[in-house]
């Protein structure tokens, strides 16, 4: 009888614990840390194109050494990105991720004008050395787009299983702690014009 009640408890524990398993219980933490990951990919391109800046610069300032507005503005955009800490806390402080996204958004925009600079000097434009880096800054910034998108869809895929049924319940019970995320939202003001370049 002793051995009965021990299988009978067996297999009902394994019974639970796949239901359990197949009805979301795991998908809020899983989906959590998506988040977190397809953030810190965000990140790394823009660490990618901070380490590019500086090449840039240095090759446009032999060229163009009387645009020093510009290359000033590119410089201290990256120093004003480089002074942001960031950590993984800046995911759970809408404040600082806003404040961050705004120094990206204001170094795109100096880059932007940088890039422009190039149409008034055809030597610059035909250097194969700025040639290269103008290509590794707009692969740059298709990285950074599409990184974007994948923290955008993974942070709506988050919210929307602790809104909706059955995550709302596991949430409500096992993972309250865990609060919606912030999607990612442009704050450059010139993000819904496209730049204007003129030969």
């Amino acid at each position: 009888m002793l051995l009965i009640n021990f299988w009978r408890q067996t297999l009902t524990l394994v019974v639970l614990s796949t239901l359990l398993s197949a009805c979301g219980v795991n998908n809020i933490p899983t989906y959590d840390e998506q988040v977190k990951s397809s953030w810190s990919q965000v990140e790394n391109q823009y660490q990618r194109r901070a380490d590019l800046i500086p090449n840039l610069v240095s090759t446009v300032k032999g060229y163009a050494a009387h645009e020093k507005e510009t290359l000033s503005a590119v410089t201290n955009a990256r120093a004003k990105v480089g002074s942001i800490q960031v950590n993984g806390k800046l995911l759970d402080n809408p404040q600082a991720m806003q404040k961050f996204q705004q120094a990206q958004g204001e170094l795109g925009s100096a880059l932007k004008r940088l890039l422009v600079v190039s149409e008034r000097y055809p030597n610059l434009k035909a250097n194969q050395n700025f040639l290269a880096l103008q290509s590794q800054l707009e692969g740059t910034e298709n990285r950074i787009s599409v990184a974007r998108r994948d923290f955008i869809t993974s942070t709506e895929r988050y919210n929307t299983e602790i809104r909706t049924f059955p995550g709302k319940l596991w949430h409500g019970f096992l993972y309250s702690d865990m609060e919606l995320r912030e999607a990612y939202t442009a704050t450059s003001q010139d993000a819904e014009t496209a730049p204007e370049v003129s030969f």
